[in-house]
């Protein structure tokens, strides 16, 4: 098989219903596949794929491992060249998937791709998660191309040229099977968000690049498991993007500069949290501060590090793990 079209599906029954027919409908004729892989739902969506969708290869998973850990699992059981991974949230036009493995099969030194991500309520807009791909500032803050914070565009063809880019959305990314797993897959430790900007960064310290491949467009709904304003949704964002510079900024910067900007970051996060606290956001303070306790939990640590003070800054909080309920 060449391509394996995948969808990590949890909970979201009413979408694979609506979203599956045109996605299927887009492969017929093409040497590709659609799977879905369940992270162990409970709303009865595989008994709605059994029903509705029988020709469908199905992937049950005994629980749910959250993105990475699903993805990881149900892609080592699929064997074809290239994999997608696609959010079940995402309607596809007929034309979308032939782009990505074209521009593949002509460019070798490409090892990952994705389309432009537009908003499927608002289709001449660019969607928040990915838009027309992304870059990471000094500090590790993620913007897109399309869209700058809050901020984005309408697509006028301003992105319409092929565009090598940091990171493109996860909730439509193609890669190299065979980078994938030279790679690891995605990082487990991330569990959801930012894990997909962590593994095209480490597919471009392979010596890879990642591609927006603007000749392919699909519509995304956005929000479909965590709404924005979620504490538990903050807290993965914090804590993955310190897992991420840990992960990447070493080797693109050197140790030592990396170091002073982790720290530096873990500062700013600290502002941050202290905003939510004198606002009145309590469950985002928490999840500012959890989420530094996890990095430090989490983080591999080397020979270096056990000289140097990111372990320790986190204990600028001085607040008692228990009376912030961060077992919780």
């Amino acid at each position: 098989m060449k391509t394996a079209v995948v969808i990590l599906n949890w909970n979201t029954k009413e979408f694979l219903e609506k979203f599956l027919p045109p996605l299927i409908e887009s492969t017929e004729g093409l040497d590709a596949e659609v799977i879905v892989a369940d992270s162990a739902s409970t709303d009865a969506s595989m008994e709605m794929m059994s029903e509705k969708f029988p020709k469908i290869r199905q992937i049950r998973l005994e629980k749910n491992y959250g993105f990475t850990g699903g993805y990881n699992r149900s892609l080592a059981l699929v064997e074809a060249e290239y994999y997608v991974l696609i959010n079940s949230d995402i309607e596809v036009p007929k034309n979308w998937l032939s782009p990505l493995v074209e521009w593949m099969d002509t460019h070798p030194e490409c090892g990952a791709c994705g389309p432009k991500l537009h908003s499927w309520y608002d289709r001449d807009m660019f969607e928040y998660a990915g838009a027309a791909g992304g870059y990471l500032d000094r500090y590790g803050y993620p913007f897109c191309r399309g869209r700058v914070m809050s901020k984005i565009e309408k697509d006028t063809g301003q992105y319409d040229t092929p565009a090598n880019v940091l990171w493109v959305s996860g909730a439509c990314l193609m890669v190299r099977s065979s980078l994938w797993n030279s790679l690891g897959g995605l990082d487990d430790r991330f569990f959801a968000h930012m894990e997909e900007i962590d593994l095209c960064w480490r597919i471009q310290l392979s010596g890879f690049k990642v591609t927006v491949v603007p000749s392919s467009v699909v519509y995304h709904i956005g929000g479909g498991t965590l709404p924005k304003k979620s504490p538990y949704k903050l807290f993965l964002n914090y804590r993955n993007n310190l897992l991420m510079l840990e992960n990447n900024l070493p080797k693109t910067i050197g140790r030592k500069r990396a170091r002073r900007r982790i720290l530096t970051r873990m500062i700013l996060d600290g502002m941050s949290g202290i905003v939510y606290l004198i606002t009145g956001k309590w469950e985002s303070f928490k999840a500012v501060v959890k989420a530094h306790w996890e990095y430090r939990k989490l983080r591999r640590r080397t020979d270096e590090d056990a000289h140097a003070n990111i372990d320790g800054l986190v204990n600028y909080w001085m607040i008692p793990r228990n009376l912030l309920f961060l077992q919780k």
